[in-house]
């Protein structure tokens, strides 16, 4: 977080406080006001030509946020320099008027806090707020912050206390505006049976500690009652710990000295005391400082030295613990010198906000899975709805076909039907020849045998013209089954090339997927064996219809042949008889008158 971050969040408060009717707007009296305060906390040079010039009173109406903000950043802002203020009377400033506003304290005197604690609280939530307005402070940073505090006092946290009141809060899972948190913490819900004195001294401790960026402090053995648990060896630095006595020698005199010593990630600071009135000194930490060990001599003992590149700074601690808790926390600020980081919290903090996004990603992540997971469960429902939608397809082409089936049998019964009742007619008509014969066989014999070659002759063509019409027929029905059979072939052959291209680009997308989808793929795999058993199936059939074609063009050419014996043989039998004797001449004149009957007898078989 940069320096205008920070100063920003803070006049952001100070805007809205002055913000009476919550419209987004303050008048340009109280604008004016708030610049001048500004100009003397931020320890900038007044610009009164400017300050008139932009609130001038003959422009209407009051100044939104956005109308202040590019005043602000041209003539406050941008003269702002890093270290040439005190930023806790900034800070003051800006609380002493948002909190005449906004902050209610138990007016019985029951608050757990008191009011500079709630400034410096006001602080530390403006740090571990979020870089977007209105301010909130995550769950995550709000625990982080609660549990620094109880650090602080060696009590701890009840986190799922902590998750419920969260959760009963309205928004309290997206983050806690600065007075809600104010409003918990005074609630005493999870500062339960400790005093305000040792909540005030651990305030403090986390304040400075996280706003002052002091690294290493000297904690009280007792916190009102509380007795810290005896730490593990080897020792590790609580960065909550900022300040303590040390021995310090001087470079002149070289005589020992009492000095109050307080580390920040820059500087290590000496003073007189520990009230930090009178400062004696300090060291410039960098990349090119160390830390040493001493052997204890001239009556010192648990000795280190700091060297820079100008001096070496001799030092003495109380015990070896202390020495060895100085030592590796100006070494822990030594390596923030080199890795270029001013602050460490704001790198905890920034790494903190890192894992909150990566998590978030990954849940997102998670999330669109579930989803994606869900469409392809989604599509396979479908494949399998249209697998369905195919097997009844199939299901309703086979009823048809037996329909069809049935109707062409139906037709060939009608036929069947219609040649017997014309066979049943020809054996009448025979019948009645038969009976005019009898009346003549006595003058024409000879003829009547003729006729009964005649008839058996015509039953012969008879049985040949069916034979042939059957014939025809079958070759019909076949040529039909061919036709249907060829068609359904080729849809098949479709339907396989298609379930072919769908199982290619299936088993390409399936290769990005998980082995979900495999059971998928082999219903496929089933579903295109069983269409090339078909196709198999089909094509056999075709065989057979083939075979059943070229039979019943044997039978016709067969029928043909014999249709041609039996045309010869009637021509034959056609030829009259020559005349002989009387008897002869006198059957022939009988003949001839009967001939014409034959005649139109035989035009009517043909």
């Amino acid at each position: 977080m940069d320096l205008r971050a920070e100063l920003l969040k803070s006049i952001w408060y100070a805007f809205t406080a002055l913000d009476v009717e919550k419209s987004g707007k303050v008048s340009k009296s109280q604008l004016k006001v708030l610049s001048h305060n500004l100009y003397t906390v931020l320890c900038i040079p007044h610009d009164p030509v400017a300050l008139e010039e932009h609130f001038r009173d003959d422009d209407d109406g009051p100044v939104s946020s956005q109308g202040y903000m590019p005043y602000l950043n041209k003539y406050i802002l941008d003269k702002v320099e890093e270290g040439a203020f005190v930023k806790e009377n900034f800070d003051e400033l800006c609380w002493t008027l948002t909190a005449k506003k906004n902050y209610k304290p138990d007016r019985n005197g029951n608050s757990v806090v008191s009011h500079q604690d709630a400034f410096k609280l006001w602080c530390l939530f403006n740090f571990l707020s979020e870089d977007r307005y209105p301010l909130v402070m995550v769950p995550d940073e709000v625990e982080y912050l609660l549990k620094k505090i109880c650090t602080a006092m060696n009590v701890e946290l009840n986190s799922c206390e902590l998750e419920d009141y969260l959760s009963q809060e309205p928004q309290g899972q997206l983050g806690l505006t600065v007075w809600q948190f104010l409003d918990m913490v005074n609630s005493g819900r999870f500062l339960r049976g400790i005093e305000q004195e040792a909540i005030s001294m651990a305030v403090e401790e986390v304040y400075q500690e996280v706003i002052e960026d002091v690294l290493k402090q000297a904690r009280s053995p007792h916190v009102l009652g509380h007795t810290p648990c005896p730490a593990p060896t080897p020792v590790l630095i609580s960065v909550s710990r900022v300040q303590g006595y040390l021995w310090k020698r001087g470079q002149l005199r070289r005589n020992w000295s009492e000095r109050w010593f307080m580390l920040k990630p820059n500087v290590l600071s000496y003073y007189m005391s520990e009230e930090r009135k009178e400062k004696k000194g300090s060291i410039v930490l960098d990349k090119h400082c160390c830390v040493e060990v001493l052997p204890d001599r001239d009556g010192k003992r648990c000795m280190f030295c700091v060297k820079t590149s100008s001096r070496t700074y001799e030092m003495s601690a109380s015990d070896t613990r202390q020495r060895q808790e100085w030592t590796l926390a100006i070494q822990m600020a030594i390596r923030l010198q080199a890795e270029g980081k001013k602050s460490l919290h704001k790198d905890l903090k920034q790494k903190r906000r890192e894992q909150r996004e990566q998590r978030e990603q990954r849940k997102a992540a998670k999330e669109e899975e579930t989803q994606r997971l869900k469409q392809l469960q989604e599509e396979k429902e479908r494949k399998l709805q249209e697998l369905e939608l195919l097997k009844e397809a199939q299901r309703q082409a086979e009823i048809l076909l037996q329909e069809e089936e049935q109707r062409r049998r139906q037709q060939h019964e009608e036929m069947q039907r219609t040649l017997e009742i014309q066979l049943r007619e020809a054996e009448q008509a025979r019948a009645s020849m038969q009976a005019e014969m009898v009346l003549k066989e006595a003058e024409a014999e000879r003829q009547r045998k003729r006729i009964l070659e005649l008839e058996a002759m015509q039953e012969r063509l008879q049985e040949a013209l069916q034979q042939e019409v059957k014939a025809r027929q079958d070759e019909e029905a076949v040529r039909y089954a061919q036709a249907r059979l060829l068609a359904e072939e080729e849809e098949k052959l479709k339907q396989l090339m298609k379930l072919k291209e769908e199982q290619e680009e299936y088993i390409i997308k399936t290769q990005r997927e998980k082995q979900v989808l495999k059971q998928e793929m082999e219903n496929k795999n089933k579903c295109l064996e069983e269409a090339q058993k078909q196709l198999e199936e089909v094509r056999v059939n075709r065989q057979r219809v083939d075979q059943d074609v070229m039979a019943a063009q044997r039978k016709l050419r067969q029928a043909s042949t014999n249709v041609k014996h039996w045309n010869v043989q009637m021509n034959r039998l056609m030829h009259p008889i020559g005349p002989g004797d009387k008897r002869t001449n006198i059957s022939g004149g009988g003949f001839t008158g009967y001939q014409p009957l034959l005649c139109q007898r035989d035009s009517s078989l043909k």
